[in-house]
């Protein structure tokens, strides 16, 4: 039914439960699976096919643009469809299958509703809790895509995992594409591809393996033994409030010349007034050493109430975000080996990326950034006080 690149046949003949699809630009990797899915659904009655990915928006730029413009040119496919819901994003096939296009924002979300097969697009976009409960309630096969910028989730949970292994007890398959596997590209387009100087965005774009310095925002931390943070300087935090999905996260800092330490105190979800006050009571936290905090009036009072805590709401505003990354980026910053999360934000933390230019912008992602918006809230807000 459709011209196909190698990217499709690799995807049509695996049986694996995970497909992975790690490629590069132009790679037809996301062109290739909506392509599957409409094969699957005119041969597999009465199946529900779910394309998901961080938002509508961003559905409406890739996968849904994808499948507008593959039934659009298609004749022999338009035969096969019943109706199309244009307003709700759903397809619906004369023999009882349908593909939706949705965006699941929480994990709670994406425990409603179940289907037979899964997509999820530009899978670094979306949170390995989402992504958990929406496979868990996918009965046949579950494929995602991306271009791989980062590490993310399916580098830690999923990719080089078994059945035995991974928290979803199923067999995986990587496929890594690139803009060679999309035999549709004109010579020019593949020479401007392959032409990409910065090296990181060759390997990203052109190759479609995994980057690891692309646009992220704090590359030169340093990790240290814990017992190598200063114990004789006066400590100061930063608190971000988690709730029922997002982690509560506390660091404590303290400044050594021109040296920032960092220490990952808490980073769980759904503490409560007191349980946080124990916490930095445990962490040498007293009313003499500030905690500045997301601005949440309600537990900024409920935390004084309790007594015993300098909590202080930290510098917001228009451009504080900028002007704070900025601040933390004046200092070198090192944090403690025991600082697990620490180091996985910061390692994902990420500009924003031009996709037309493949350029990191000046607008950081708003993922992965529990701790170190904490560390930003302190260093920012204490050295403004100060004026240092």
């Amino acid at each position: 039914m459709f011209s196909v690149t190698p990217v499709f046949f690799a995807n049509y003949s695996a049986t694996e439960k995970i497909l992975i699809n790690q490629g590069g630009t132009w790679s037809s990797k996301t062109f290739s699976i909506i392509q599957l899915f409409f094969t699957y659904a005119k041969d597999k009655p009465g199946m529900i096919f779910t394309v998901t990915g961080e938002s509508i928006p961003n559905l409406k730029k890739g996968a849904y643009r994808d499948a507008q413009n593959i039934y659009a040119s298609n004749q022999e496919l338009q035969q096969h469809i019943e109706f199309w819901n244009q307003s709700e994003r759903i397809i619906y096939f004369k023999n009882g299958s349908l593909i939706e296009f949705v965006s699941n924002l929480n994990e709670q979300s994406a425990k409603n509703g179940k289907r037979d097969y899964l997509f999820v697009n530009e899978g670094n976009g979306v949170s390995w809790a989402v992504f958990l409960q929406l496979a868990m309630r996918t009965k046949y096969q579950v494929i995602i895509d991306y271009n791989p910028s980062a590490p993310f989730w399916a580098h830690d949970n999923l990719i080089g995992t078994g059945p035995d292994t991974n928290e979803l007890s199923a067999t995986v398959k990587l496929l890594i594409s690139d803009h060679r596997h999309n035999t549709f590209l004109s010579a020019e387009q593949h020479r401007r591809i392959e032409g990409i100087k910065d090296p990181q965005l060759w390997r990203v774009y052109a190759r479609g393996l995994t980057g690891n310095l692309v646009g992220l925002i704090y590359p030169n931390w340093t990790k240290i033994l814990d017992e190598m943070f200063p114990t004789s300087e006066p400590i100061f935090g930063g608190l971000d409030f988690g709730y029922t999905n997002d982690p509560t996260a506390l660091v404590k800092m303290c400044r050594l010349g021109n040296a920032i330490f960092i220490h990952e105190v808490c980073y769980e979800s759904g503490l409560a007034a007191q349980q946080i006050k124990d916490l930095c009571k445990a962490n040498g936290f007293d009313a003499n050493r500030p905690i500045y905090c997301e601005h949440d009036p309600d537990m900024i009072s409920q935390l004084r109430r309790l007594g015993g805590l300098n909590v202080l709401p930290a510098r917001k505003g228009p451009g504080s975000i900028l002007a704070g990354i900025t601040k933390m980026k004046e200092y070198n910053v090192f944090y403690t080996a025991s600082s697990i999360n620490i180091h996985t934000e910061r390692s994902r933390y990420m500009w924003i990326v031009n996709p037309d230019t493949g350029k990191p912008t000046n607008e950081p992602i708003d993922q992965w950034n529990h701790l170190l918006d904490a560390a930003r809230y302190g260093v920012y807000t204490h050295y403004f006080r100060s004026g240092q």
